[in-house]
C-alpha cells in the first residue's frame, strides 16, 4: 500500500499515527508529494490532488482522512480506534469531527495568509479564527482524561491542538484549555506522535 503525504499536513499525520498504532507501518510506503505542484502520481489517484491519499492493497485509492483511518483501523492489529457501532462510536466520531473542524479552520487560515496581502480577506480571517477557537473550546469540553484509551477522537483532538500550535503560535490555543493541554502533552510522548511531529 502507498500513502501520499506532506510532512506538515495534520490530516496526513492522523493517518500516519494510525499506521503506527495499528502495526501497519511496514506494510505502507509513505510517499511525500507536492500537491501544489500537481504531483502526477497523486493526480492519478486523487482528482483534487490532496493529501492524504491511500492506495489500498487492492489498488483502490482512498482519500479523506476519516475514511483512510477507518480502513487502516479495520485491517490493522490491536484495539479498535473506532468502535463498530452504538453510542460509543458516536462519541468518538463527534470528537473526531470537532478536531477536524478546528483543523479545517486552521488550514483555511494558512491558505488565506499565503495569498498576496492585497488579496487577503480580513473578514474571513476573523471568521475562521473565531470558528477555530470555538472548535477548540468544544474539544476542551469533550475530551477525556489524559489516561483514557486511545481512539480516533482522542488522536484527532491531539493532532488538532499540536498542529494549531505549530502553524498558528500567535493564537495561544492552550490558554484556558487545561484538559486539552493535558491530553495533548500525554499524546505527544507516544512513539506514533513523536515519529510524525509536524515539520
Amino acid at each position: 500500500m502507498i500513502l501520499y503525504i506532506t510532512a506538515p499536513s495534520p490530516f496526513a499525520r492522523k493517518c500516519r499515527i494510525v499506521l503506527r498504532e495499528k502495526g501497519l507501518a511496514d506494510r505502507v510506503e509513505e510517499v511525500v508529494v507536492d500537491p501544489y505542484a500537481t504531483a502526477p502520481r497523486l493526480l492519478e489517484a486523487n482528482p483534487v490532488v490532496q493529501v492524504p491519499t491511500l492506495i489500498a492493497s487492492d489498488g483502490l485509492p482512498l482519500s479523506d482522512s476519516p475514511v483512510i483511518c477507518e480502513h487502516l483501523d479495520e485491517i490493522g492489529t490491536g484495539p479498535r480506534l473506532l468502535p463498530a457501532s452504538g453510542p460509543e462510536r458516536l462519541r468518538v466520531k463527534r470528537l473526531e469531527t470537532l478536531g477536524n473542524a478546528a483543523l479545517e479552520m486552521g488550514v483555511k487560515l494558512v491558505l488565506e495568509k499565503r495569498r498576496p496581502e492585497a488579496e487577503r480577506s480580513p473578514s474571513w480571517i476573523a471568521r475562521w479564527t473565531t470558528n477555530m477557537g470555538r472548535s477548540l473550546d468544544a474539544l476542551e469540553a469533550a475530551v477525556p482524561e489524559p489516561d483514557a484509551p486511545l481512539d480516533m477522537g482522542v488522536i484527532t483532538a491531539g493532532v488538532a491542538a499540536s498542529w494549531i500550535g505549530f502553524r498558528h503560535p500567535e493564537f495561544g490555543w492552550a490558554e484556558g484549555r487545561p484538559r486539552l493541554t493535558a491530553l495533548t502533552a500525554v499524546l505527544e510522548t507516544r512513539d506514533s506522535f513523536r515519529a510524525t511531529a509536524p515539520a
